[in-house]
C-alpha cells in the first residue's frame, strides 16, 4: 500500500530534507552512515535523531546498526518524495483508494484536473535479479537499490506510453516522478474478469494494437489477459508496459511470440475461439 496521504501532508521541511539527502546518498551507500547524513543535512545531533525517529515510525526510513549506524530510504519514503513533487507541480491534488496490486506495482486512484491513475512501481527482491538480466533499462553492473530499479522501471513504462499513444490503445501518459507514473483513468475491467459478448472482435482489436505497437518498434513483452482492459462497449486497452523491448532487441521475436500465444490461448480456453498462431503472427509483423 502506498504511503498514507496524511503522512505526506504532515511531513516537516526538515524531514523532506533528510529524505532527499538519503535519496542522493543511496547512489553510493546501501546504508548511509549517520555522520555522512548529518553532514549532508547540516542538522544537530538531537534534531537529526528526532526527525529520523519520526521517519522510522512512518516506515519511510529504516536503520541498521551493523557494521555501523546507517539509514536507508524505503518505498514509503520514496512514495512521499514522488507525491510531494507531483502535488507541487499541480499534477495531483488528492490520493484515492488502492485499486490494484501486481507483481511489481501498486495502482491507486487520484484526483488531478480530473480522475487519474497513479502507478507505483515496486521492483522487489525476487524480481530484481530477473529484471537486471532481462530488461534493457536495468543497469548491468554497480550499486542499484530497489527504489532506483523501480525508478528505471517507471521511466521505461512512461517512455513506451509516450511512444505508443494515441496510435495504440494505451493510457494517456500525464506525468512521471521517480517510480510513479501518472496516467489517464481507463473505464473498464481486466480482460480476465470480463464476459465478452463479441470475443472475436475483441481478439481482433488486441491483435491490431499489438500490430500497431510492432510498427512503432515496440513489443509489449508481458502481454496476457491480466494486462488488457475492456470497457462496457468492449473497447480494449493494453496496459503494463515496463517490460517492453524494441523490435531490434535479441529477445524481441521470442517475447512477441509469447505475447501472441498467451492471448490466443486465453481466447481459446474461455471462448473456444480457434485462431492459428502463424496467422496471428503474420498479421502482426507483416
Amino acid at each position: 500500500m502506498p504511503v498514507p496521504a496524511e503522512y505526506v501532508r504532515t511531513l516537516h521541511a526538515y524531514e523532506l530534507r533528510i529524505l532527499l539527502a538519503l535519496e542522493r546518498l543511496m547512489r553510493r551507500y546501501q546504508w548511509v552512515p549517520l555522520e555522512t547524513l548529518r553532514s549532508a543535512t547540516g542538522f544537530s545531533e538531537s534534531e537529526l535523531s528526532y526527525r529520523l525517529g519520526r521517519l522510522i515510525a512512518m516506515d519511510m526510513v529504516r536503520s541498521e546498526k551493523v557494521p555501523y549506524d546507517g539509514y536507508a530510504l524505503v518505498f514509503n519514503g520514496y512514495d512521499a518524495l514522488a507525491l510531494n513533487t507531483l502535488t507541487r507541480r499541480g499534477t495531483i491534488q488528492a490520493l484515492g483508494i488502492l485499486i490494484g496490486v501486481g507483481k511489481e506495482s501498486e495502482v491507486c486512484e487520484a484526483m488531478g484536473l480530473g480522475p487519474v491513475i497513479l502507478k507505483f512501481h515496486r521492483v522487489g527482491q525476487r524480481s530484481f535479479q530477473s529484471a537486471r538480466l532481462k530488461r534493457g533499462y536495468m543497469p548491468e553492473t554497480g550499486h542499484c537499490p530497489w527504489i532506483f530499479a523501480s525508478n528505471h522501471s517507471a521511466r521505461a513504462e512512461y517512455t513506451a506510453l509516450q511512444a505508443l499513444h494515441p496510435t495504440v490503445s494505451v493510457p494517456l501518459p500525464i506525468d512521471l516522478n521517480r517510480h510513479v507514473v501518472v496516467m489517464s483513468l481507463i473505464p473498464g475491467v481486466d480482460l480476465v474478469r470480463a464476459s465478452l459478448e463479441e470475443p472475436e472482435m475483441v481478439l481482433d482489436d488486441i491483435l491490431e494494437n499489438v500490430r500497431e505497437a510492432y510498427r512503432l518498434g515496440i513489443v509489449h513483452g508481458d502481454l496476457s489477459e491480466f494486462n488488457v482492459m475492456v470497457d462496457e462497449k468492449e473497447q480494449c486497452w493494453l496496459i503494463d508496459w515496463p517490460q517492453w523491448v524494441e523490435t531490434s532487441h535479441p529477445n524481441a521475436d521470442d517475447l512477441l511470440s509469447r505475447d501472441i500465444e498467451n492471448i490466443l490461448q486465453y481466447f481459446k480456453r474461455k471462448y473456444g475461439i480457434e485462431y492459428a498462431f502463424d496467422e496471428a503472427l503474420a498479421r502482426v509483423v507483416e
